[in-house]
Formats: C-alpha cells, sequence, structure tokens
C-alpha cells in the first residue's frame, strides 16, 4: 500500500520519528484501519514495533487540523485513568512535517461490536448483557475525571453548556433551508414542541467534566475473550461540558422496541434495558440523575438534527438519496421518540 497516496510522507515520518527516539528503519506491513467518518487511520510496524497512524482526511475541513491535536490532547490527558482508550505514542502540531497534524498510539487488540459479534460473544445473552454494562462503565470513568486536574482546562466551554444546546441545534434545522427541495422542520414530528420542553426543562446546574461527545456501541471496542470494554475510540467530539449528555447519547441510540436504534448488532438479546443502564451509570456516579429524561431527550433532539441534515443535502442532490431518506426516517423515530418521553 502506497502511504504517499494517503498523505503520508515515508520520509518525513521516519525523521520526524526518529527525532521523537522512536527509531528509524523502514515502514512496513501498512494496512488501513476504520475510524471517525473520514479521518485516515492506518497500521504500520517499524523495526517490530507496530504503531496506529491518525490523520484528517486528505481533503481537510477547515478545523481538521485543530480537531487532530484536541484528539491527541484528550488522549495524553486519560494516560494512567480508569477510562479505556488508546494509548498515545507521540503527537505532531507542526502542518508542516506532514501538511497536516497527526499523532501515533499503540495498537488495539480488540472489536468492535456493530454487526455480527465474534464468540464468544454472540452464543452468550448473558456476555452481551455485560458488554451494556461495560459500555455503561466507560463513561461513568471518564465522568469521574477531574478535568483540571488532567491538563484540560480551557479545553471547552463548560460554562452556559445546557443553555447552549437547544438554541444550537434549531439554528441547525433552521440552516438547512438553504438546501433546495428540503421540506422543511415540519417534516419533523413535534420539533417545535420538543425544543420547547427542553428549554421549559432545563436543569439548574451540573457538574462539568470530559465528555466524549459521540458515545455508542460503533464507537467502543471490546476485548476478544470477554465483556470488557478495551478502548474508547473515536474522540473528535471530546469536550468539556455535560457528561450525563454521554448518557443520554446511550439512551437515545439504544434500541428500544420503537425502530429509532442507530446501531446494529446481532444477536442483540441479552443487552441490558435502559432502565440497567441507567442504574449501572448511577452506581458509578456521583451525579444527579433525576432529570435523566432530559437528557435522553436532548440527544434525540441533537441526533435527529444531525440526520436530518444528510436528507437535506440529499433532497439538493449533495448526497445519495437512499441514504438521506434512510436517514430521515431515523431522524423522525427519533423525535417520535422524545415525543413519548416528553409526554
Amino acid at each position: 500500500m502506497s502511504l504517499v497516496n494517503l498523505g503520508v510522507n515515508t520520509d518525513s515520518l521516519g525523521a520526524w520519528m526518529r527525532v521523537q527516539g522512536l527509531g528509524g528503519g523502514v515502514i512496513e506491513d501498512v494496512t488501513t484501519l476504520a475510524g471517525g467518518t473520514q479521518n485516515i487511520l492506518l497500521r504500520f510496524a517499524m523495526n517490530g514495533r507496530t504503531f496506529v497512524f491518525r490523520r484528517p482526511p486528505l481533503h481537510p475541513r477547515a478545523n481538521s487540523n485543530e480537531t487532530m491535536r484536541r484528539e491527541a490532547r484528550v488522549l495524553r490527558a486519560l494516560a494512567g485513568s480508569e477510562v479505556p482508550h488508546p494509548a498515545l505514542i507521540a503527537a505532531c502540531d507542526d502542518e508542516e512535517v506532514l501538511g497536516c497534524a497527526f499523532y501515533l498510539m499503540e495498537p488495539v487488540d480488540g472489536f468492535n461490536p456493530i454487526g455480527q459479534l465474534p464468540e464468544p460473544h454472540a452464543s452468550s445473552p448473558e456476555m452481551r448483557h455485560a458488554m451494556g454494562l461495560a459500555l455503561v462503565d466507560g463513561i461513568a470513568a471518564l465522568g469521574r475525571v477531574n478535568y483540571r486536574a488532567v491538563g484540560l482546562e480551557g479545553f471547552g466551554r463548560p460554562e452556559g453548556f445546557l443553555d447552549r444546546q437547544v438554541s444550537r441545534w434549531r439554528d441547525q434545522l433552521a440552516s438547512y433551508s438553504d438546501f433546495a427541495a428540503w421540506p422543511g422542520a415540519s417534516a419533523l414530528p413535534d420539533v417545535g414542541a420538543v425544543g420547547a420542553w427542553l428549554d421549559a426543562h432545563r436543569p439548574g446546574s451540573f457538574i462539568a467534566g470530559i465528555m466524549h461527545g459521540d458515545y455508542h456501541l460503533a464507537n467502543v471496542m471490546y476485548r476478544r475473550d470477554s465483556a470488557d470494554l478495551v478502548a474508547i475510540v473515536d474522540w473528535e467530539l471530546a469536550t468539556i461540558g455535560d457528561p450525563l449528555l454521554d448518557l443520554g447519547w446511550v439512551l437515545a441510540t439504544w434500541p428500544d422496541g420503537d425502530g429509532a436504534s442507530t446501531v446494529s448488532v446481532t444477536p442483540w438479546d441479552g443487552f441490558p434495558t435502559p432502565a440497567e443502564l441507567i442504574a449501572r451509570y448511577r452506581a458509578g456516579s456521583a451525579r444527579d440523575l433525576s432529570a435523566i429524561d432530559w437528557y435522553h431527550v436532548l440527544a434525540c433532539y441533537k441526533l435527529g438534527i444531525l440526520l436530518e441534515g444528510t436528507f437535506a443535502r440529499a433532497c439538493a442532490g449533495k448526497a445519495p438519496r437512499d441514504v438521506g431518506d434512510r436517514l430521515h426516517g431515523r431522524a423522525i423515530h427519533l423525535f417520535e421518540r422524545a415525543a413519548r418521553l416528553i409526554r
């Protein structure tokens, strides 16, 4: 595989690695890995050691390099914590080296559960139940990290975090009017009522902490021989905010018999109920969960609006129509779920 075609000059990377004390030699055994929506994730070997390399896409967005820097910063901060995560080896903020910011991680020996589960997980409802509880344990551990103590002061804007949420996503939805042929917000049931309910029932306070920002089964890896998490991955949306929104995100993406799930794991029987997930989080956190329905509804609201964005682009011919239609259906289900919760 040619690393040049993936935006990686091997001579420059090797020279930088030597400066970092990572040795020198030939980069070999290069394979691509799945990770994030567009970011490039590679595994390669050098001098008998395996590295995982992450950089922005070949056609980066305006904030792609800053996203790489932020991901590396949060992984560095989590070193030594209870939070399962890929260990950071080294990061390069200097875009002159490869034309972008990038970093190196230790490889993770595990699997992502989306799709068909491997054995022994596929044959054990008990193991699948424990997998669901371990998922919640991951964000409970993340929420226990003192972000100031690990050097993440200024990593986000926790002041007014909850106050900004509904207006931020309401404005995002309104911006889709720029796409021709999008039918408008009225295509989403109860969108106005859900937003109004969120504004009226917003918790008065929260304990700020590290948020993953996109926490669900597609963004974790499990051990091959147990139900334990081995790593939480794809930290590109991490910030300092209200960690209970990560729990709300799990609930919004969790199959609940209403067709609104955004994850697909087979077989599913055995996984915990939403109530069991909440109870598990409560056992591992000192946070007040009395308003957890609010976070569940907010996650449905935010995720539904994000999914609707693809539908709006598809209406204008800027995304595949079949994908847009499918995600529009999921957005409708999410708003229907939110409407049931507020009633």
